[in-house]
């Protein structure tokens, strides 16, 4: 498939450009935050400042919103912790969040103001898995991980049709070889998934074609691979769990992929589209104008930020609800 032009991708009622304040943030990054992460050392010492940084980065730009409430879980090797936006009540439905950044930077809790949000949005409780980091637990802890966390959520009585799976950066990495790994082993697939500026390519060749054309504000292409490198640690980049294929997967569940204009992932979100689409899915692609990479999480900073969110709990809530009209039809024909 030809890939799209970025005009053909828009978010509906989306603007030709981002807001002045979305180009404002961007370029100040580009002058500030992109020399910085490109020059930090793959060292113990650099990746603790890594660390450090986007948590407070985070925090500052994306808080958790007041009255979250917020439990953590540790039950053999799954850890993480739920995240239920204030005044949520029980039910059925639930969204699995994979956060990113590398393998090697982010947890749970640094993601604690986009789950929160998310929750709020969708009116769904979140739990985001905290998978081990890389270098210390390389590949495939954190894909061994992300296995252990949906399989838990199945033993604790969830329906897989009612499981959404949500993530951004390496958390699409991890997502997509999940439903892979879901198809291998026969295991339901959940109902939808929702990935933010999802990384595809760990060799980062389609960052660097887009690089060619705009730099991404954060980082480089190469600083990345770096980064990734050390939760590949050595392994064959053509492993079929790092090098994926999604074409001969059955029952793909329909996805919404958000990702920015102005990121180097842009190339890997159109990539994943494709490759879901060729494999007969139904994937839905939305490049919003001159957004850095997962805008999602920083509404102190990015105005469109709560509606990109606001765009991916419409998604979500339309597709749960469309099958449970297509389970309810199915039921009645073969009474």
């Amino acid at each position: 498939m030809t890939p799209t032009t970025d005009d053909h991708c828009l978010p509906r009622g989306a603007f030709s450009a981002g807001s002045r304040r979305t180009r404002l943030a961007s370029l100040m990054t580009r002058l500030t935050l992109r020399p910085m992460t490109n020059l930090l050392p793959t060292s113990r010492g650099g990746i603790e400042f890594s660390r450090r940084l986007v948590a407070t980065s985070m925090n500052l730009f994306g808080p958790v919103l007041e009255g979250t409430r917020v439990d953590l879980v540790a039950e053999g090797p799954v850890r993480g912790e739920w995240v239920r936006a204030p005044g949520l009540t029980p039910g059925s439905r639930v969204i699995l969040y994979i956060h990113g950044s590398a393998y090697v930077i982010c947890s749970a809790r640094t993601h604690r103001g986009l789950t929160s949000r998310l929750s709020s949005a969708t009116g769904l409780p979140v739990f985001t898995v905290d998978y081990r980091l890389a270098p210390e637990h390389p590949f495939p802890a954190a894909a061994d991980d992300l296995e252990a966390a949906y399989r838990w959520l199945l033993s604790q009585g969830y329906d897989a049709a009612n499981i959404v799976i949500a993530g951004d950066s390496a958390g699409g990495h991890l997502a997509a070889d999940l439903i892979i790994e879901n198809d291998r082993t026969g295991t339901p697939q959940p109902g939808a998934m929702v990935l933010f500026s999802p990384l595809i390519d760990l060799d980062f060749e389609l960052s660097a074609r887009m690089e060619r054309t705009r730099k991404d504000p954060m980082i480089s292409a190469k600083a990345a691979r770096g980064l990734v490198a050390l939760y590949t640690d050595g392994h064959d980049a053509n492993l079929p769990r790092l090098r994926l294929d999604l074409a001969l997967v059955r029952n793909f569940p329909p996805s919404l992929i958000q990702v920015g204009g102005a990121e180097m992932l842009r190339g890997d979100a159109r990539h994943l589209h494709s490759m879901i689409e060729a494999g007969g899915g139904r994937s839905e692609l939305e490049i919003w104008p001159d957004q850095m990479h997962v805008f999602q999480a920083l509404p102190r900073l990015i105005p469109e930020a709560a509606d990109a969110l606001e765009h991916a709990a419409e998604f979500i809530e339309h597709v749960l609800e469309t099958t449970v009209v297509q389970q309810e039809s199915k039921e009645q024909l073969s009474r």
